[in-house]
């Protein structure tokens, strides 16, 4: 999964050219780095959402920090368990945007707010599709899980994000 707005941040408007800068935020790379295959498992932090109801989900999330390891995301594996996930903490609130490409499995792409509040959801994201996946305003955080959870676990709109990971970038 790649972020839209950090490539245009990294290109500049008007120079963000589908061929040239897909495979990421930086524009300026070789051909040998385009993802060919999973990346190894980054490090992890625990996360946990809380519903309306007071029930809580507690998942292991990967850590992408870097812009390789956002780039990269959850492309070419065959399977996110129920309790992992992977988590981009953004440096500032901002739209963000998403899409599927060499990504096998359907995801769950969870917009997390400023407040920690989730404030928008994609279920079940089309693997390996270039359709934009947009958070529709401002996220401080997007969190991938395994595709038709949050609809399994009843995670909705509104439900409260907590992590270290969220709690150590904020600022």
């Amino acid at each position: 999964m790649w972020d839209m707005r950090k490539i245009t941040a990294a290109c500049g408007l008007g120079i963000l050219l589908a061929t040239a800068c897909v495979a990421g935020p930086a524009c300026a790379q070789d051909a040998d780095d385009t993802p060919t295959q999973a990346q190894p498992e980054l490090p992890r932090q625990p996360l946990t959402i809380t519903g309306h109801d007071g029930v809580k989900h507690v998942f292991s999330v990967e850590l992408a920090t870097t812009p390789r390891q956002q780039r990269v995301g959850e492309m070419f594996r065959t399977s996110i368990p129920a309790d992992r996930g992977m988590i981009f903490v953004w440096p500032y609130p901002q739209q963000s945007d998403m899409w599927m490409e060499n990504t096998l499995v359907p995801l769950d792409i969870v917009f997390i707010g400023e407040d920690g509040r989730i404030s928008s959801i994609t279920e079940n994201a089309v693997p390996q599709s270039l359709a934009r996946i947009s958070s529709h305003g401002p996220a401080r955080a997007t969190l991938e899980l395994q595709g038709g959870l949050t609809a399994k676990l009843g995670i909705v709109v509104g439900d409260k994000v907590e992590s270290k990971a969220l709690t150590a970038s904020a600022g």
